[in-house]
């Protein structure tokens, strides 16, 4: 999941995607939470990166080694290998599009937005990373529900930054009315025109690494799993965004994402919940998250929904 590139092409139009409501293609087999879960191969070993050296190198670097290591043949802005081809692979029985859609999400290295792998592409890197048996006619519904969960993502983001990109005193008057608040009187207390966008510098898919939180979750699952889910995410993501504060200055922002498979629905279209919050990296991103957790409970909690109501 969480597939952008960094090498650009000539780019689509913006997909349109809701994030309210809206399912994926309910016949992808690998996010379909009645299917069962497919089983791969293991993966290909790799090199270990030396001790000592830096995991990320720049786009120009030279390579001093005749044999370099793993990651520097990767992108360091996705970790992913960069120029992955387009070609057909010879493995290969059916035709995929080698089209890609440009996502809603602005890159933070210049001024246009991330794209979205092709189908072709996207086969090509499960391939490359040991998956041998990936289904072919299965790979443009996971390449939608690849784009869609993105967006839907970025979309949590941006309710992130309308919040706090101007400072925790702002945040505490759009956090202090709660969830319900916030949305009623977005305009007045957030305008978009007021924040200055974010942009997503760079990402990297951590699905064998769980947060803290998620975690805590899939224990209480175990302990009471009639409150709890004891289903753990399927997926994590760490996503690095720009935000430009009121001074002018800009922050380096990380946000985790735990990407999670919900009950599908009665007409069997699968369901998705995405755990998107700021990292606690510092005090300051822990000070949000309490805010916005905090003050969305203690406004339905203390009543004050009810008694702003009766005095209205």
């Amino acid at each position: 999941m969480g597939w952008f590139w960094a090498d650009s092409t000539t780019a689509n139009a913006p997909p349109t995607i809701s994030t309210s409501g809206a399912t994926p293609p309910p016949e992808c087999p690998m996010h379909n939470a009645s299917a069962q879960r497919p089983s791969f191969p293991p993966r290909n070993a790799t090199q270990p990166t030396p001790s000592g050296s830096c995991p990320v190198r720049a786009p120009n670097e030279p390579i001093s080694s005749t044999n370099p290591s793993t990651m520097s043949k990767l992108n360091p802005l996705n970790y992913m290998p960069s120029n992955l081809s387009q070609s057909r692979d010879h493995r290969q029985t059916i035709h995929l599009p080698t089209e890609r859609e440009t996502s809603s999400i602005p890159r933070g290295d210049n001024d246009s937005n991330w794209e979205y792998p092709s189908p072709q592409q996207m086969y090509n890197a499960m391939l490359r990373k040991g998956y041998d048996d990936t289904p072919e006619d299965a790979v443009e519904s996971m390449v939608a529900v690849h784009n869609f969960l993105n967006e839907g993502a970025w979309a949590e983001i941006i309710n992130w930054e309308r919040r706090f990109s101007r400072g925790l005193g702002y945040g505490w008057q759009a956090c202090q009315r709660g969830e319900e608040g916030f949305q009623e009187n977005a305009d007045r207390i957030a305008h978009p025109r007021d924040v200055v966008a974010p942009k997503l510098l760079r990402f990297q898919g951590r699905p064998n690494e769980m947060t803290p939180k998620a975690r805590i979750l899939d224990f209480m699952g175990r302990m009471y799993p009639a409150k709890f889910s004891s289903e753990p995410p399927f997926d994590r993501h760490d996503w690095y965004v720009q935000r430009q504060t009121v001074e002018g200055q800009t922050k380096e922002i990380r946000y985790v994402i735990d990407y999670y498979s919900a009950p599908p629905e009665p007409t069997g279209e699968p369901v998705f919940y995405l755990d998107v919050r700021p990292a606690v990296d510092g005090p300051t991103a822990a000070v949000e998250r309490m805010m916005r957790w905090g003050g969305d409970i203690w406004y339905r909690a203390s009543g004050a929904k009810a008694r702003e109501m009766t005095a209205a």
